[in-house]
């Protein structure tokens, strides 16, 4: 049975599974209050907004198409904007990594990364700055993610489809030893990321590259060591609509849904666990 939510003083309505639980509210509440709750401009509960955004993340749909029991679309287009700017899904992320790594019985700062890209199809939305990547036969944009060895998101960057993943190695590296503490010793990546380039891109920020090459013989699907996490990261976020396809005009904001896709399944996995 859906629970009441009350919006405002005196309307309720039903719950989504996509809203978020009073526990989860109340780790994410500091990171997204950009302004005192009771500030005169407030129109909305901070909470409903945010309730809107992840609705409108894990549904895909447009921002007109959102239900008529959530904040206007408008107000929570406004509000996620201010969030995007201020990196508050990421921060939310990075802390969140620590979190579970020392849940886990690790350090709160990684060793070692995974680097690889996922290539996701442009819509006209976001036409204007695809590229066409040749190896996945597809026009869209490229996604660049560099993750821990569990998985957790390190750093992220949107680039044209045509770009090449060797040429994103030095902006990774400076990414995710800023997030680490210069802790990152090793990355783990595929063939892609062969060469001299790449290479010496990882050493200026202290990363040694490790290539992961496919068997010689290789029939279907092959898990490869260490390879396979970055690939089930990706899985995750593809789970949200959203992120099925490069919607937004602006990369910033693809960069931005991954963050708090990755964000929402953190939390998740931090409150199963005191469950």
């Amino acid at each position: 049975m859906f629970s009441g939510i009350k919006i405002g003083m005196a309307k309720e309505r039903k719950s989504y599974p996509s809203d978020v639980s009073d526990e989860e509210w109340a780790f994410c509440a500091p990171y997204l209050t950009l302004m005192k709750e009771d500030a005169p401009q407030r129109q909305h509960p901070l909470r409903e907004l945010c309730n809107g955004l992840r609705w409108f993340v894990r549904a895909g749909c447009p921002w007109r198409m959102m239900p008529n029991d959530l904040p206007p679309w408008p107000a929570v287009q406004q509000q996620t904007r201010r969030w995007v700017r201020a990196r508050c899904f990421e921060h939310m992320a990075h802390d969140l990594r620590m979190v579970l790594r020392l849940a886990a019985g690790k350090n709160a700062a990684p060793s070692a990364a995974i680097l690889d890209s996922r290539t996701l199809q442009s819509t006209p939305e976001s036409g204007g700055r695809a590229g066409f990547d040749g190896a996945k036969k597809r026009k869209g944009s490229k996604v660049h993610a560099a993750v821990d060895t569990l998985g957790h998101l390190l750093a992220l960057k949107v680039t044209a489809a045509d770009e090449q993943d060797r040429a994103q190695v030095g902006a990774l590296a400076q990414a995710l030893q800023a997030a680490t503490g210069e802790n990152v010793e090793l990355a783990y990546v595929d063939q892609g990321y062969t060469g001299e380039k790449p290479a010496q891109a990882a050493q200026a920020h202290g990363l040694r590259l490790e290539v992961v090459k496919h068997p010689e013989a290789k029939h279907g699907f092959v898990l490869l060591p260490r390879r396979w996490v970055v690939e089930r990261t990706f899985a995750w976020a593809a789970r949200f609509r959203r992120l099925a396809r490069d919607y937004e005009r602006l990369a910033d904001t693809l960069a931005a849904y991954h963050w708090l896709a990755l964000a929402i399944l953190l939390l998740h996995a931090l409150f199963a666990q005191s469950a």
